[in-house]
């Protein structure tokens, strides 16, 4: 019976060729394909799924943990995450830490025992030293963990000065930010930086509102919504720092009849479906989402194969203008 090296020598390729044709990763010209395509119907050759990943020592699976796939931002990067696995031959094991540290520690050493072959962190809750001890290939999103784990991220410096600058330009007077918690180590805070940066250089009178650490579990919006409507009532810009955030102002404005964007504009972050399908649509900043996605699971598939990777990717955002602003 042929089997994997036969199929090599016989289309005069590696046996890592191959097995790249096989699960379909990494670029591969048309003609090399063929060959080895060739190649397995003269020996009819059939993969063996089991003995392609003991051969490897690979499980061909991929963790990802996430805060959780109902955030907008969580759910549409899962999407784009799980896709390009797919078309590398990987599977996806999704887990949802809620941002809760003894969770997320607790799914990483499931993935570790279920021998996936990487993991892709999108929550970080855990200290440097408990993602050193991992010992697989890690990819983070919006957090530099460690000199040697590489991580992916929009420009959410620029993004903060893109946003705070479109209010401005707008003719707001008075403007805040809703941010995310700035006690977690993660680069989004850059976008907090760069909105007030952009404040303070324009001479413009700005506050800050931050949410809770854990703002998915006890939906702490409205709380900070409300908290800054009754202290800053006659505030008329409002940069929140995701898409959901700044659908809840909207709902909020509504409830205390400010028309937006004629009294009140608001600015986004993310440009996920929840912009485009409020009425009227959200202004926000895109995230290149896809992008970032097919980042991650290239970075991991590339440390599987060793091959070397850039520590950190910061990917260019932009402004998405619709009826808020």
């Amino acid at each position: 019976m042929a089997n994997i090296k036969d199929v090599a020598k016989l289309a005069n390729v590696s046996v890592t060729t191959v097995s790249r044709v096989l699960n379909n990763r990494g670029y591969i010209s048309q003609e090399t394909k063929k060959s080895v395509q060739d190649a397995m119907n003269r020996l009819q050759y059939q993969p063996n799924e089991v003995a392609r990943s003991l051969f490897r020592r690979q499980s061909y699976m991929i963790g990802l943990i996430i805060p959780a796939v109902s955030h907008p931002f969580f759910a549409k990067l899962t999407h784009f995450i799980e896709f390009y696995a797919h078309l590398q031959g990987y599977k996806i094991v999704l887990c949802n830490s809620l941002m809760e540290s003894n969770k997320e520690k607790d799914y990483i050493e499931m993935l570790k025992r279920h021998q996936v072959d990487g993991i892709i962190m999108g929550s970080h809750t855990l200290e440097v030293e408990d993602y050193k001890e991992v010992r697989l290939p890690v990819v983070s999103f919006d957090r530099q963990i460690a000199p040697k784990i590489p991580y992916i991220s929009s420009d959410n410096f620029t993004g903060g000065i893109i946003a705070a600058e479109h209010l401005i330009e707008k003719g707001c007077k008075k403007i805040a930010h809703i941010s995310g918690s700035l006690a977690l180590n993660v680069l989004a805070n850059k976008r907090n930086d760069g909105f007030i940066n952009t404040c303070r250089k324009k001479g413009l009178e700005y506050c800050v509102y931050e949410t809770d650490i854990n703002v998915l579990e006890n939906d702490n919006y409205e709380d900070v919504i409300n908290r800054l409507f009754r202290e800053i009532p006659d505030v008329d810009g409002i940069f929140a720092s995701s898409d959901i955030i700044a659908a809840k102002v909207m709902k909020k404005c509504s409830e205390l009849g400010k028309r937006v964007p004629d009294e009140i504009k608001i600015v986004g972050y993310d440009d996920t479906d929840i912009a485009k399908y409020m009425v009227p649509g959200i202004t926000t900043i895109t995230q290149p989402i896809e992008a970032m996605a097919k980042y991650a699971v290239d970075y991991v598939v590339k440390q599987l194969d060793e091959e070397l990777v850039p520590n950190e990717t910061v990917l260019p955002v932009s402004l998405t203008a619709r009826g808020t602003t």
